[in-house]
């Protein structure tokens, strides 16, 4: 039966608008990297400094991502999320027109506070819009731009520094920015929770100056030292404030991050494996580069067309994965994925001096093929039997483990080359790079990849039932289908 046009409209835009500032927001992390040398040489800043520009960033989106899913219900997404859109678009320009390296870094800070509301609220806009049965053949669309954007980010980026400036990095945004806000205040419907509840500033204190803390030290952790004063005071401190913010939250009656959603245990075995995967796919697109370009010697260029085919990976099979899901069910396609991917990214130990890249092209296609099989599923069966009501607090959720788990990923693999050592001294006395710390790296993040799969054995095929009936079918073949999953072990 033809939807209403104005359903129509309402999921249109929902999607252009979604893939559009995901994108710009992804690729904004990626591209910023690039431009680093270039910025701290320009403003005359040691290279001990100039990662302030990121960790700015991601201190102050850990601060906002708690608060986002109540300023949504409160205030509506539609309202809520254009105002994180046109602040995170405004702060793109005021970085690349700052003019000292202290603007810089505030600027940057605003601008992680506007993305930090931009993922958590437009999955919610997302997941209201398109019901259950319509979320796997519409992720097939969306999930390009949360693979290609970090794909493109490091080329671009590259391109616009050589030539024209760092500012430009920056710049690049305005464009997507002020057509993605004039196209979503035409077609964007707003929502906005009767009942949204208090805000609870005890949890957003909490949770907020923990998730800060958390981050730093995971970011900085690698390269400063897990043991050096700043980083471990920082880790502790975040250790202790979630704590208490856990504690605090399980007696507050309206919480700012629902703790109680981990009851649900479709939810939590989703979130467990979206954080081990994440944390595998994090480690292999940091420790991969630095392998091609720091381990064998090869150019930057060669390094971003070796890593990119993860990227091709991710995209072709996500399209092979939405049609196995309401087949397969989740379960068994997500472990067999995991499975998989962790099997290639040990196999990616083979690759030496000597090799033809094309095996590291063909096994990071494969790494990417094998996460596609988690990417989509586990996103869609997370909030298979999350109520409307509560969707805002679980997109937060869920939002804060993604992010925890790139720099989860990123630290780990780190502290791995640290402990091993990236290079080696020869018998001449010289350094010389040291494969086996990368090796060891690899098999870390397989590791990860396989505690994954495990996981997602625990993932209920029967409770997913509602995400796997295909869109239109009739209420009795969906009665059937739901029969079909409930048969399943």
């Amino acid at each position: 039966m033809p939807l209403p046009p104005r359903q129509v409209d309402a999921k249109v835009g929902v999607g252009i608008v979604y893939v559009a500032s995901l994108f710009m927001s992804i690729m904004d992390g990626t591209i910023v990297n690039v431009a680093l040398p270039s910025l701290g040489r320009q403003l005359a800043i040691p290279k001990t400094s100039i990662d302030a520009v990121v960790v700015a960033y991601l201190v102050s989106l850990a601060i906002i991502i708690p608060a986002s899913g109540w300023l949504g219900d409160r205030w509506g997404t539609k309202r809520v999320f254009l105002l994180a859109l046109a602040l995170f678009t405004i702060a793109s320009a005021l970085c690349g027109l700052a003019a000292n390296f202290t603007l810089l870094v505030i600027f940057r800070f605003l601008q992680g506070a506007a993305g930090g509301a931009l993922a958590p609220v437009g999955s919610v806009m997302l997941y209201r819009t398109f019901p259950s049965d319509q979320r796997v053949q519409v992720g097939r669309i969306l999930m390009i731009p949360t693979v290609i954007a970090p794909a493109i980010g490091p080329v671009l980026g590259g391109f616009l520094v050589d030539q024209l400036s760092w500012r430009w990095v920056f710049f690049v945004n305005l464009p997507i920015g002020i057509a993605t806000c004039l196209f979503g205040l035409v077609f964007l419907q707003e929502h906005r929770e009767p009942t949204p509840g208090r805000f609870d500033l005890a949890g957003f204190l909490l949770a907020g100056s923990g998730l800060a803390l958390a981050m730093y030290a995971l970011s900085e952790g690698p390269a400063s030292g897990w043991t050096s004063i700043g980083i471990l005071d920082s880790a502790l401190g975040g250790a202790l404030l979630l704590s208490v913010f856990a504690f605090v939250e399980l007696r507050v009656k309206e919480p700012l991050l629902d703790l109680r959603l981990f009851c649900n245990g479709l939810f939590t075995t989703s979130t467990l494996v979206s954080l081990f995967s994440g944390a595998a796919f994090s480690g292999v697109l940091f420790v991969g580069p630095l392998f091609l370009q720091e381990g064998l010697g090869r150019s930057a260029l060669d390094s971003g067309l070796t890593t990119f085919p993860d990227a091709l990976g991710v995209v072709l099979s996500t399209q092979i994965a939405a049609w196995l899901y309401p087949r397969v069910g989740p379960r068994r396609l997500i472990a067999g994925g995991l499975a998989a991917m962790a099997l290639v990214v040990a196999l990616l130990c083979l690759v030496g001096n000597d090799t033809n890249l094309w095996l590291m092209r063909v096994l990071l296609f494969l790494t990417g093929a094998g996460m596609a099989y988690s990417f989509l599923p586990v996103q869609v069966t997370a909030f298979a039997t999350i109520t409307s009501a509560s969707l805002g607090r679980a997109s937060t959720l869920f939002s804060v483990q993604g992010r925890l788990s790139g720099a989860l990923g990123v630290a780990l693999l780190g502290e791995v080359l640290t402990i091993v050592g990236p290079t080696s001294v020869s018998a001449t006395g010289a350094l010389a790079p040291n494969l086996t710390a990368y090796y060891v790296a690899f098999l870390a993040a397989a590791a990860l990849a396989l505690m994954a799969a495990c996981s997602a054995l625990f993932i209920s095929d029967r409770d997913a039932a509602p995400t796997m009936r295909q869109s239109g079918q009739t209420r009795q073949e969906g009665a059937l289908e739901t029969q079909r999953v409930e048969a399943l072990p």
